[in-house]
Parts: structure tokens; sequence; C-alpha cells
């Protein structure tokens, strides 16, 4: 199987002039879209296949023409012999009706293989242009913006995705491998009605037809909306579902199932009234189809009789215009079909191409180059942002990072800590100021260099669903397994992977729901080791473990940023005091910044801060030696009402926007 090479920025970028207005393109507009994808470049085997299902496609077409044309020789044929005779006939005199018998039946079997055979060949093309189309529209996706990702829900993107891709599918087939041979047949039975018998019967056929046609275009744009509604209620039901199991445990926490089960099923109901409306339209569109054709045949097969009985035509003749007829019933009814698939394929499509078409809002500028890391210096430069306008969250910050030193950012929940390290992988760009790297403005390098010379550990660790050796190994694909297991044993999680009967094969669960909150954590502590970037961020690295674990990864980590650059975002203080300089954000702004001991001689935020946490860690601390040692006294004297609960560590307001 060939790979295929995907299309740079720079060609989606061209193409995503077209806003998101409510208008859907035609048909002629899409399939110009489908076009490069349905005629590959560089691709002649394909091509060739092309031509050659268009070459049996009118060969197809010729013998099924035939076929009425054999019926109606067999038949007068056998009228010719019977002669109105009664009582056995001589052997002999069914031979030539014989013949004709089998050359019907052997006409059928050649129009069967041949129509079999084109679809065979024409469906490699049309399932490599839905995959070339889906794999571009994928990593898309994945050029788009975090802000585009969490203004969407992810189970509506993939069914987009689902949708799309049999679309493309439904689109490619049916226009070439069903409408195209629709039209030759619907001109070569005029032609032939036309010639054979009288220009009357080609005009009561084209009236009919565009009855036919009239009436089911009026009913299809009727269905439309029906089917759009349907679509939007399928997905809706789907995002609920998907949104809910994803949340499983919460459900569980608050006893939700009833809720969560009420949600749902509002969404199915209106899934159902919409896919029973739907059904009862497509029986409207059905009848009224039937009565136009059933008319259309009636007045042919009328003209037929009457041309009969004044001697202009044989019997063999009125077979022929029934059989020609019954044949295009079954493409035009196909018709009514391709009308309605089409429209909704027009839909489905042009959902995806709205996603394919969207605009990165982060995108690489023309002629970046690639980041250049040599020390590992970081600076902020007077950096503004705010997600929202109304809302700043940054208000001028600046500071250094120096090369191979560590420098942490403490501060309130919504100060804008986290949002530093989305900065600092270009997830957004600052209204004003800059960012650099060893004197570069990230704005002007390459994403792809920049994320590769960053590594991060994030506080909420989501893994893929596969094993633990994928997602350690997600740090460097090519690292080999001794390197593996040795960032595995720096990350202080290799013992327990050794306890695992699987060992490394272990599968870990939908978002690593299988692995305690420690293990996750400490399986992307061991991805980003092994991934051994020059530069590292650390957002509430261990937030998840407790306290003796956060001590053996603390040290884990100290070893790993011995030499790097580190930025460390952190709520409990614990964890920073050996920094090289702590930076205090307090509502956007830079409140304190030193060293651990100067910034707790200075009795200012900070100092308020840590003495709170050991405060609060204090009197944890009794309250378990309290419950150990069975003492009511001194239970009594330390209620855990009293106790100032650990702040928490709110969403940063990206979630918001």
């Amino acid at each position: 199987m060939r790979p295929l090479t995907l299309p740079g920025p720079e060609l989606v970028t061209q193409t995503t002039s077209q806003p998101d207005g409510p208008d859907r393109p035609g048909l002629v507009a899409t399939y110009r879209r489908l076009w490069p994808y349905l005629w590959p470049h560089g691709r002649p085997d394909l091509q060739r296949r092309v031509f050659t299902a268009f070459g049996l496609l009118l060969v197809a077409k010729v013998v099924t023409l035939a076929l009425p044309f054999t019926f109606k020789w067999a038949t007068d044929a056998l009228v010719a012999v019977v002669g109105g005779r009664e009582g056995a006939l001589p052997r002999g005199l069914w031979a030539a009706p014989a013949l004709l018998i089998v050359l019907y039946g052997a006409t059928r079997v050649a129009m069967a293989l041949l129509t079999q055979v084109r679809d065979g060949l024409f469906a490699k093309v049309a399932m490599h242009a839905v995959r070339r189309l889906a794999l571009q529209t994928f990593a898309h996706m994945h050029r788009l913006s975090l802000r585009f990702h969490l203004e969407r829900k992810t189970g509506g993107l993939t069914r987009v995705l689902e949708r799309g891709r049999n679309g493309i599918e439904e689109l490619s087939r049916l226009m070439v491998l069903t409408l195209v041979p629709t039209i030759v047949e619907f001109l070569l039975v005029m032609g032939t009605l036309a010639y054979e018998f009288d220009l009357i019967y080609s005009l009561v056929v084209l009236a009919m037809v565009a009855g036919y046609l009239g009436y089911t275009y009026k009913a299809t744009e009727w269905r439309i909306a029906i089917r759009k509604r349907m679509n939007d209620s399928d997905t809706d039901a789907n995002t609920k579902a998907v949104d809910s199991l994803l949340n499983y445990e919460t459900v569980k926490y608050f006893g939700a199932e009833e809720r969560e089960t009420r949600r749902y099923d509002h969404s199915m109901a209106r899934y159902e009234t919409a896919s029973t409306q739907t059904y009862v339209s497509l029986a409207v569109l059905n009848a009224g189809q039937a009565v136009i054709f059933t008319i259309g045949m009636t007045v042919v097969m009328w003209l037929a009789a009457r041309d009969i009985m004044a001697g202009r035509a044989t019997i063999g003749g009125f077979v022929l215009v029934n059989t020609m007829l019954v044949q295009l019933s079954m493409p035009l009814n196909f018709m009514g079909m391709i009308y309605r698939e089409i429209k909704q394929a027009l839909i489905d499509i042009d959902d995806m191409f709205r996603i394919l078409h969207r605009n990165p809002e982060i995108a690489d500028r023309e002629g970046a180059r690639a980041l250049a890391v040599g020390p590992g210096v970081v600076r902020f430069e007077d950096v503004h942002f705010a997600y929202v306008p109304e809302r700043p969250i940054l208000r001028g910050i600046s500071f250094t990072v120096p090369a191979g030193r560590t420098v942490a950012i403490v501060g309130p929940s919504g100060a804008g800590k986290s949002t530093l390290s989305r900065l600092l992988f270009r997830f957004y760009e600052p209204q004003s100021g800059r960012i650099t790297i060893d004197g570069q403005d990230i704005a002007a390098v390459r994403q792809d260099s920049l994320r590769a010379a960053i590594g991060m550990v994030p506080q909420d660790t989501v893994l893929f669903n596969d094993t633990i050796g994928y997602n350690i190994r997600y740090g460097c694909w090519e690292a080999p397994d001794e390197e593996v297991r040795e960032a595995a044993r720096l990350a202080q999680i290799d013992r327990f992977v050794a306890s695992l009967p699987e060992g490394y094969d272990t599968p870990v669960g939908e978002r690593g729901l299988k692995l305690s909150g420690g293990e996750k954590q400490r399986v992307a502590i061991a991805r980003t080791i092994l991934k051994a970037p020059p530069i590292l961020v650390l957002d509430e690295a261990t937030s998840a473990l407790d306290s003796f674990t956060e001590r053996e990864i603390q040290d884990a980590l100290d070893r790993v940023s011995r030499g790097r650059t580190t930025l460390v975002i952190a709520h409990r203080l614990s964890t920073v005091v050996e920094a090289d300089e702590i930076i205090v954000l307090d509502k956007g702004l830079i409140a304190e910044r030193g060293s651990h001991p100067a910034l707790l001689a200075r009795g200012g935020v900070y100092a308020a801060m840590w003495n709170r946490q050991r405060e609060a860690d204090a009197a944890r601390e009794a309250l378990k030696r309290a419950e150990a040692s069975e003492e009511p006294s001194l239970r009594l004297r330390l209620d855990p009402g009293e106790i100032p609960p650990p702040a928490e560590k709110a969403p940063e307001p990206a979630a918001l926007s």
C-alpha cells in the first residue's frame, strides 16, 4: 500500500477563503473540489482505472440496450413458429427461438459481469479519494488551534469526519457508477424508441422522465430539512453519549446515571421524531414516483398496442417497449435515490470542508525557519494576553529563564500561570510583547521545531488507550527498548511495570483510567524524559502524587532538569524551594520575585502563601496522628472543620473562551 503525502499547511491555507456562511455549495462546486482526489495526479495506475471503468460503462450500456432486442426477437420467433397452431410442435421448429433465448441469457450475464467489473475497478479510485481527503482533514484538525478544540466537542468532530468519509464515497460512486450510466441509457432508449417506432414514444417517455425528476426534486428538497434535523439530533445524542462515558467516574461519584440517561433519551427522542418523519417522507416520495412512472408506461404500452392492431408493429415490438421501460425504471428509481443521497452527501461533505477550510488561528509565517536551540535561554518580554478582550490575563509580564536554570511560577488560581506555558508552546499568541528562545522570536519559527525543543509534564495527564510502553515511547518513537526502560526507571515507575503480568504491554484503558493518578503522572514524566528536550515545562507535575511519592518524583525531576532550562508552574510551594528564582503572579502582574529565602524574608505575598500551606499541612498531619493514636481528647482539639482546605487549581480561562 502506497503511503499518502499530506499537503503542507500552506496548501490548506490557500483554500481557506470561503467563509462559514449558511449557504451550501452546489453539486458542481463540490465536485470541482473533489476532482483532484478522483483524478489523482501522480497515480497513472488509478487514472487507467478511471479510463477503463468508463469504457466498460459504455460497453455495458450497449449490451443493456441489446437485451430487450433479444427478448423481442425470441418473442417474434415463437409467434412465427407457433403460427396459431395447437398441440405439440416438431423439435426442429424450436431451434431458432431456443437460440435466441440462449442469446438473451448470455446478454444478461454479460451485462451483469461488465457492470460488476466496472464497479470493482472504480472502487479503488473512490476509496483512494476517501482516504486522501479524510487524512487531510484529520491532519488539519491537528493544525487548528487549541481554542477551536475547546469550543468543539470531540464526539461531534468524529461524527463530522465519519459522515464526510461516507459522503465522499457515496458521491463519487453514485455520480460515476449510477448517474452517468443512467443518462447514457436514457439517451439510448430515447433514440431507439424514435427509430424503431415513432417520435411520439420518445416524447411520452421524455415527459414522464421530466415529471418524475421534477417531483423527485420537490419532494427531496422537502426531505432535506427533515434529514438535517435527524443528523443534528444524531450528532447531539452521540456527543452526549461520548461525553458521559468519558466521565464515567464522575457520573458514579454523583449518582447521576438516571440524569445522564434522561439527557441521552431527550436527544434520542428528537432523533426518533426526525427519523420517523424521514421514513414517512420517503414513503410519500416513492409513492409519487411509482404513480408518475406507471402513467407514462401505460401510455407507451397503449401506443404499442395500437400500432400492433394497425399492423405497424409486431408482438415482439410490444415486448421490446415493455422490457426497455422496465429496464429504465431501475436506473430511474436510482435517480431518485441518487438525488436524495447526493443532497445528503453534499451536506456531509460540506461540513468536512468547512473544517478543512478553516484557517488555523496560529499558523507559521511564510518562510519561517526551524528554531535553532543553543543554550536554551527563554525570555518573556512585556507580554500582554487575554482569552477574551474583556478579561485580561497577563498585563505586561517580563522575565528570563537563564540557560540551565530553573524558574518557578507560583500564585493564586486564575493568575495566569498555565497561560504562560500555553503561550510558550504557541497554542495562543500574545496580543503584544514577545517570547524568545536564544534571542529568536518564537512567533517567527516553525511550530514543529519549537515544540520539539520543549518537554511538558502537565497536571492533567491523559494517556492514549494503548499500552504503557506505547505511551512512554510517545516521547521518542524511535527510542530503543533500553532507553524506554531507563526513562521508566528515572520516573520511578519501572518497579510497578515489572509487577504487571504483561509488563510494558499492559493496556492503560481509555484516557489511562486503569492507572492511578500517580501512575499516570509517572508515565507522563517518563515520556518527557525519553524526549530529552533542552527546555522543560513542569505544570503541577507532582500534583497527583502523595507526599512520599512526590519526594521521589521530585528527586527524579531534579536530576532530569539538571543542565536544562526549566520552567516550573506550581501550586504546592514545597516543590519549588530549590528553584533558582521564584516569580509570584497575582492578577496578571508579577507581584514578587526572588529566591525562596529572600521571598520569605520579605514577608509579602509569597510568605503568606507559604505560611498558609505550612499550617494546612501541619493540621492534616496532626489529624492523621490523632486518628492513628485514637486519642479522643486530641481529636476534639483537632476538629477537621477548622483545618483550612488546600487550595484547588481552577481551570485556566481558556476553557471559558
